[in-house]
């Protein structure tokens, strides 16, 4: 039995959540979402809280229990108060500007800025120049948006210099010296 898919999702007022054709569509204060959910999944829509349920008791069914309650939560939320990640930038001369509203453009070690545009519904908040803030409201968008953020310049295994994510822990090697 799948604990996370037992726990009900509660939905904040001003969210309005929808069940058809195998499809959740959750509309609130940030926009509206849409899922197409796993299937052998029901979902029973009360009105202050949303529960998934198992139309069976197939391997196939638990194993997409839980992915199914959680896939939900994150619609909720995403259009409730949506999700936030936070990246850093280590490097001497390393910095990050917000040319316009959906351009972040980076100054990270090569010969030429690196422009990254942002997708509709994507906002960044450049803080300093060394930290930036991105926020949206659909999970998987920002977590590949931070992602491509992060291949224009990794962390140097060695020196750590790169762009990272806020309370990444890196692995950091010795170098010549370090293996006497």
């Amino acid at each position: 039995m799948s604990r996370i898919g037992k726990k009900p999702i509660p939905l904040p007022s001003g969210v309005k959540v929808t069940w058809e054709n195998g499809t959740l569509t959750a509309t609130g204060p940030r926009g509206t979402l849409s899922r197409v959910m796993p299937p052998r999944i029901d979902l029973e829509i009360d009105a202050n809280e949303l529960r998934v349920a198992p139309v069976d008791d197939s391997r196939l069914t638990r194993s997409a229990w839980g992915l199914a309650r959680t896939l939900a939560a994150n619609l909720v939320t995403g259009v409730n108060t949506g999700f936030t990640r936070v990246m850093e930038m280590v490097g001497t001369g390393y910095k990050a500007e917000a040319r316009t509203e959906n351009l972040l453009v980076f100054s990270v070690g090569y010969s030429n800025p690196v422009e990254f545009p942002l997708p509709a519904g994507v906002t960044a908040k450049v803080e300093k120049a060394t930290r930036i803030e991105i926020t949206g409201h659909d999970k998987e968008v920002l977590g590949q948006i931070t992602t491509n953020i992060r291949s224009i310049r990794p962390p140097d295994s060695y020196k750590g210099k790169g762009i990272k994510f806020a309370g990444e822990k890196l692995r950091r090697k010795m170098g010549k010296a370090g293996g006497r």
